[in-house]
């Protein structure tokens, strides 16, 4: 599940972050000019499952979203997506997007084009890196306006946080504009 998720959409995609992210593009925030191309191809199954937002550029969309994840779920070519965010707190009151997303880039796999409320509303996110073997990725929009860290876990060792942000830190993001949300333990 930046997991910002749509137009803003919801944050994972951003595990979370693709749902809130999707009206959020449009108002810029600082971060890169533009965002990197991404590093790694993806290997498609890694994708599905639960995502967790861990950090993100903040975005109206997601403003007070705690606990936000994102399911993703093959559906035909492509996936259906449900970003989910608690409003306030971990246990606050849900609000949830869906999507369906497909790859738009079959080389590396590692851009989508996320469509919402039955396709009125369309978003590109990146997946500009990613580490299998520490269950995290960094997604972001091509603007390089929003920025998310997701994770296969709701929380990540200390270690392999810092790892991530100084990833973040390395494509152009400042560190310092992201929000840590609240996670379910």
């Amino acid at each position: 599940m930046q997991t910002r998720f749509p137009r803003r959409a919801a944050g994972l995609f951003a595990p979370a972050a693709l749902g809130a992210a999707l009206l959020a593009l449009t108002a810029p925030t600082p971060a890169a000019a533009k965002a990197p191309e991404p590093a790694n191809r993806v290997e498609l199954t890694s994708m599905t499952g639960r995502w967790y937002e861990v950090a993100r550029t903040p975005n109206a969309m997601q403003k007070a979203c705690e606990a936000a994840t994102a399911d993703w779920t093959r559906s035909g070519s492509g996936y259906s997506v449900v970003q989910t965010c608690r409003r306030g707190a971990p246990d606050g009151p849900k609000k949830e997007w869906k999507a369906n997303a497909t790859s738009v880039d079959p080389e590396k796999n590692a851009k989508f084009k996320l469509s919402f409320f039955g396709g009125v509303m369309n978003q590109e996110y990146w997946i500009l890196d990613h580490r299998t073997d520490q269950g995290w990725l960094i997604m972001g929009t091509p603007g390089g306006n929003y920025v998310w860290l997701l994770s296969k876990a709701p929380q990540l060792s200390a270690a392999v946080r810092s790892q991530a942000i100084a990833r973040i830190k390395q494509l152009g993001y400042d560190p310092a504009t992201l929000e840590f949300p609240q996670q379910v333990k």
